[in-house]
C-alpha cells in the first residue's frame, strides 16, 4: 500500500552562503539598511540604480524621460541578473524590480530575499522633498505610493523573509534583519495528489507574514473568513491579516471559544450562521488558524456552507501541524462519541509556520509529539528510533529538529492518504492512522473530552495498550511495550490509564466510528513499524489489556 522504508530527507545542517537582496518600496530604507547590513555580513554592497546609472551615464530619472520606463526596467533585469551571477553580495534593488518575473526568478534562485515592509506614513516621511523619484513626480506622493503598495505589495509577499521598517533608526533595522537571515531556513514543500485536486504542505519559518500570497495562489478569489480561536487570535490572528491585507484579500474573522468544547453541534450550527451572516460566495475561502479543534470545525463548515467552498489550513498546534491538517478529515463530536459527524473536505494548501510552535506550553507540545510517534509505530522503524533520538531535544525547543519531525510526518501521512483518500481500503489502508485510538476515543469519552485528557495524551496510553493487546494475542514480543512506554515516560506523556472503570471504557468503544457488523476494528502491531488492522480481537483480551494499565 505504501512504502514502509519512506523516510523524507532532513532539514539541511547550515543553510549556503547566498547574496541578500532587499526589496520595497521607494522609502522603505534598502539602501540604508543594506549598506549596514554588507558591513556586519563582511560582504559588497550593490544598489541596483546606482549601477545602472553608472553603466548608461545618465540618472534613472533621464532614463524614464529619454527611454521609458520599459527601456529601464530591461537595463535594471539585465543588472540584477548580472551582479548575482557572482560571488554574494547584499544587493538594493528599485521598488519595481521584484514586479518583473524574469528578476523574481533570478533572485529566487540565487539569493534571500528580504522585504522590508513599511507603512505609507513611514513612507511618505522619507520620500518627502525628494525629487529624483520619476514615479513620484507624477502627482501627489500619497496617492501614488498607496497605488503603489496596493499593486506591490502581493508581490513583495513572495519574498523569502518580511521585516517592518518601521520609524526606528536604521541600524536596529538592520540587527532585525540581520537575525532573520541567520536563523532562516529553507522551506519544504510536500505535495499531496488526489484522484479530484491536489494540493500543497509547505513547512518553514516565518511563513505567517507571506502567508497571503500564498493563499492567494491557491485559492480561488481573494475573499475569505478566517475561523480562530480566542486565544490564537490574540497570538497569530494580525500577522495573518496583516498578510492578506498584502495580498489584497477582503477578510473577515470568526473567533469561537478554545478547547473541544467547540467541537460540538451547537457550536458547528452556530459557525455556519456566522459565515452566511457574512453573505459568501461560493468562492469565498474559510480559512482555519488554530489547532485540531479549529481545523476540524472549520473545515466542517466549509464543506457545508453553500454545499462547499473552499478551504485552506493554517494550523498553529504541533498535533495539528502534524496530523489533523492533512488528509481532509473534518467534522465534530456527538453525545454518542468523538468524530462521528463530519466529511472529508481536502484543504486547497496547508500552511505550516514553525515559529508558532514557540507559543505552546510544554504539554500541548507533548501531545503533539505523540502523533509523530503514532507515525513510526505504524510503518517506519528509523522514524521511531529518531523519536527515541531526538524527542527530548525536539519539545525542549530545537526548531531544526521540530521541522524535521513535522515534515516526516507530514511526507508519511501524504503516503497513506494518496493510496487510500476516503478510508475505504478492505484492509490496513488510511485506518493505520488509527493506531491507539480506539483505545484513545474511549479514555476522552471517559474524562469528558476536556482538559483532564488532551487528545495526543490519550492517543500515547492507546499505542500502549494497542501493543500490549498485539503482545497478548501473540503478534509481537511482549519487551517492546515497556520500551515504548519508557520513551513517552521520557517526554513527559502518560502510558498509564487513570483509574478508569473497564466497562465503561468498552461500552465507549462500542460507540466507535470504525463498529462494522458489530465488530470493532483495532490497530495492532508485528513490531515496530508494522501495524496492520483486526476485527479478530476478542474482548476478554481487550479488558485484560485495560487491566493491565489501570482501569478498574
Amino acid at each position: 500500500m505504501f512504502d514502509k522504508s519512506f523516510h523524507s530527507p532532513g532539514l539541511p545542517v547550515a543553510l549556503p552562503m547566498r547574496s541578500i537582496v532587499l526589496i520595497g518600496l521607494m522609502g522603505a530604507g534598502k539602501s540604508a539598511v543594506g549598506r549596514r547590513l554588507a558591513a556586519q555580513l563582511a560582504l559588497p554592497f550593490h544598489d541596483s540604480d546606482a549601477e545602472i546609472e553608472a553603466a548608461a551615464g545618465k540618472t534613472v530619472a533621464d532614463i524614464f524621460a529619454s527611454e521609458g520606463e520599459a527601456a529601464f526596467r530591461a537595463r535594471e533585469r539585465a543588472m540584477i541578473a548580472e551582479l548575482l551571477a557572482g560571488p554574494p553580495i547584499v544587493l538594493a534593488t528599485g521598488g519595481g524590480a521584484f514586479m518583473d518575473p524574469e528578476t523574481r526568478a533570478v533572485i529566487g534562485a540565487r539569493a534571500i530575499s528580504v522585504w522590508l515592509r513599511a507603512t505609507l506614513d513611514v513612507l511618505l516621511a522619507r520620500v518627502r522633498g525628494r525629487t529624483h523619484r520619476p514615479l513620484l513626480n507624477q502627482g501627489d506622493p500619497a496617492e501614488i505610493l498607496s497605488r503603489l503598495s496596493a499593486l506591490r505589495a502581493p508581490v513583495y509577499a513572495e519574498a523569502d523573509i518580511i521585516v517592518d521598517s518601521t520609524e526606528a533608526p536604521p541600524d536596529m533595522t538592520t540587527e532585525t534583519v540581520a537575525a532573520a537571515i541567520a536563523r532562516h531556513a529553507p522551506e519544504r514543500t510536500i505535495r499531496i495528489e488526489l484522484p479530484d485536486a491536489g494540493y500543497d504542505v509547505v513547512i518553514g519559518r516565518g511563513l505567517l507574514d507571506g502567508a497571503g500570497a500564498r493563499l492567494a495562489a491557491a485559492l480561488p478569489s481573494r475573499r475569505a473568513v478566517v475561523v480562530t480561536d480566542a486565544n490564537v487570535a490574540q497570538t497569530h490572528l494580525p500577522r495573518l491579516e496583516r498578510a492578506l491585507d498584502d495580498a489584497g484579500f477582503i477578510h473577515d474573522r470568526i473567533v469561537v471559544p478554545p478547547g473541544e468544547g467547540s467541537k460540538s453541534l451547537s457550536r458547528f450550527a452556530a459557525l455556519v450562521e456566522d459565515i452566511l451572516a457574512l453573505k459568501p460566495e461560493r468562492q469565498t475561502a474559510i480559512i482555519a488558524l488554530g489547532g485540531g479543534v479549529i481545523g476540524d470545525l472549520a473545515g466542517f463548515a466549509a464543506s457545508s456552507v453553500l454545499r462547499g467552498l473552499p478551504f485552506a489550513q493554517v494550523p498553529t498546534s504541533l498535533l495539528a501541524q502534524v496530523d489533523s491538517s492533512v488528509g481532509g478529515k473534518t467534522g465534530v463530536n456527538s453525545r454518542h462519541g468523538k468524530n462521528l459527524i463530519g466529511a472529508f473536505h481536502q484543504p486547497r494548501l496547508v500552511v505550516i509556520d514553525s515559529d508558532t510552535l514557540a507559543t505552546l506550553s510544554r504539554r500541548q507540545a507533548a501531545a503533539g509529539y505523540a502523533e509523530i510517534v503514532k507515525a513510526g509505530l505504524i510503518a517506519d522503524p528509523a522514524l521511531y528510533e529518531w523519536c527515541e533520538a531526538h524527542g527530548a531535544a525536539l519539545l525542549g525547543g530545537d526548531q531544526g529538529l521540530q521541522e524535521e519531525a513535522i515534515a516526516r510526518a507530514v511526507a508519511f501521512k501524504a503516503q497513506v492518504v494518496m493510496a487510500d483518500p476516503r478510508e475505504q481500503a478492505k484492509r490496513d489502508g488510511r485506518a493505520l492512522l488509527n493506531l491507539g485510538h480506539t483505545f484513545a476515543h474511549a479514555f476522552e469519552a471517559e474524562t469528558g473530552y476536556g482538559e483532564a485528557l488532551l487528545h495526543g495524551e490519550a492517543v500515547a496510553i492507546g499505542m500502549v495498550c494497542a501493543f500490549d493487546l498485539s503482545a497478548r494475542l501473540g503478534y509481537c514480543d511482549a519487551g517492546i511495550v515497556p520500551r515504548i512506554a519508557a520513551h513517552l515516560d521520557e517526554v513527559g506523556l502518560p502510558h498509564r490509564i487513570g483509574g478508569w472503570n473497564a466497562e465503561a471504557l468498552l461500552g465507549h468503544m462500542q460507540s466507535d466510528k470504525k463498529m462494522r457488523d458489530g465488530r470493532l476494528a483495532f490497530v495492532l502491531a508485528r513490531g515496530i513499524g508494522s501495524a496492520f488492522t483486526s476485527r479478530e480481537v476478542p474482548q476478554e483480551a481487550v479488558r485484560a489489556t485495560l487491566a493491565a494499565y489501570g482501569a478498574g
